[in-house]
């Protein structure tokens, strides 16, 4: 849920220019209680949405994401994440048929040498 902040602070400044998006949260596991959505906030089959995530490591958080998001009738336009930590991630979102875009990288950040 790192990506939350992220996700809604693009949503609040989307709103303040005058051009809204909504934004939505997507759980790691259903919960067991409630009503046990796999998404919540607002979100409906039809919306195109990009993914928005904190880190990209291997890519499997994202990819969770995105299948929850196709099983329940969304479409992915692309995945965006801050920072991508240059493990691969990036290139397997890619193999799937994804546009990602990343902020920055380990790299840049000076957490790996080039």
């Amino acid at each position: 849920m790192g990506a939350d902040p992220v996700a809604y602070a693009i949503a609040a400044a989307s709103y303040q220019a005058g051009t809204p998006i909504d934004a939505f949260s997507v759980r790691k596991e259903s919960k067991n209680h409630g009503i046990g959505r796999a998404i919540e906030g607002n979100f409906k089959a039809g919306n195109a949405v990009v993914v928005v995530e904190d880190v990209i490591t291997s890519g499997g958080s994202a990819r969770k994401a995105v299948n929850a998001v196709q099983e329940a009738g969304g479409r992915v336009l692309g995945v965006i994440a801050v920072v991508d930590r240059e493990e691969g991630g990036k290139s397997v979102l890619e193999a799937d048929g994804l546009q990602v875009t990343t902020l920055t990288t380990a790299t840049q950040l000076g957490l790996r040498s080039s």
